[in-house]
């Protein structure tokens, strides 16, 4: 069994525990997932099995699209509901609708955010929530993420208030949130989010665990999984003939094409199925090699 799972992860679940779940129902071993989710987060979460786990290092670093409320009026230690209330402001009238979009518009293109403490990002070998678990503050490094669309989702003046985030990898939207409260004038944190696409996948194509059981049920889970280039539509493919094919399937450097895909690395097919995924010769500018090679076919 080989393909994505675009599961709708549930509140209450860690990604791993996904994972996990998923290995136990299907009695699979290779599974893993695509981008970390918090437990308080739920949505889209493609879930990579068998031999597709080998693009997992390619769609890391695609674009994902969250649903997040922001409320005014006081900050945490999270940054989110579930922490510690760290600073208050009451607040008697609420922004307006142009003071709102006004600040949204500030955080469009590259920004640079701080690492709350309580996450995953380590700091000499040690886990910041490790070190906020103990009380302790640690200095943290910027890092520049990438906000590509920011915007309102209902024009009503409501606290808290709902809005649409495409970002880069490695953006936290409860920081996001925590910022644009206090561009606004309040401290604030992130009480809601939903990731609404990963990875190109969108909330409409998601799988809910019950689902799956039923489809298990049912011996219909191959229906549920997508194939393994629905998640390289990034990449360029080049197409090989038959007797390439097999140079493909073994691994092979071969000459670099004529015409030569635009995107580095790029995907192998031969008609409709997927090869391997190549890149340049970093050396050798006349050859191309594979990174990936797919075990899923049978060799002629």
């Amino acid at each position: 069994m080989n393909g994505i799972l675009p599961l709708y992860k549930p509140k209450g679940f860690t990604s791993h525990d996904c994972v996990m779940k998923v290995r136990k129902l299907l009695h699979i071993k290779k599974v893993g997932h695509t981008g970390t989710l918090d437990p308080g987060v739920e949505g889209v979460l493609p879930i990579c099995i068998g031999e597709a786990t080998k693009i997992i290092p390619f769609l890391l670093h695609l674009k994902k699209v969250y649903i997040a409320d922001v409320y005014l009026g006081y900050s945490t230690t999270t940054e989110d509901r579930e922490g510690e209330i760290v600073a208050e402001k009451e607040v008697v009238s609420l922004p307006t609708n142009e003071e709102i979009n006004n600040v949204l518009q500030k955080f469009h293109g590259e920004i640079k955010q701080v690492p709350p403490m309580y996450s995953a990002v380590k700091v000499k070998g040690k886990k910041l929530y490790e070190y906020a678990r103990e009380n302790k503050e640690v200095e943290r490094l910027e890092r520049v993420v990438t906000i590509y669309e920011l915007t309102r989702l209902e024009e009503k003046l409501n606290n808290p208030f709902r809005i649409k985030v495409t970002c880069s990898k490695g953006t936290y939207i409860r920081t996001l949130c925590v910022d644009i409260g206090r561009e606004l004038g309040y401290p604030s944190h992130m009480s809601y989010l939903k990731r609404a696409e990963s990875d190109s996948f969108m909330m409409s194509e998601t799988v809910t665990f019950p689902e799956l059981e039923e489809a298990i049920h049912k011996k219909e889970v191959e229906k549920l999984l997508y194939p393994i280039e629905r998640g390289l539509r990034h990449l360029d493919v080049f197409f090989v003939d038959r007797d390439l094919k097999q140079k493909v399937l073994q691994g092979q450097k071969l000459p670099i094409p004529t015409k030569c895909p635009k995107t580095d690395p790029f995907i192998i097919m031969h008609e409709n199925e997927l090869l391997a995924i190549y890149e340049k010769h970093k050396i050798n500018k006349n050859e191309i090699k594979p990174i990936r090679v797919f075990n899923i076919h049978k060799r002629m």
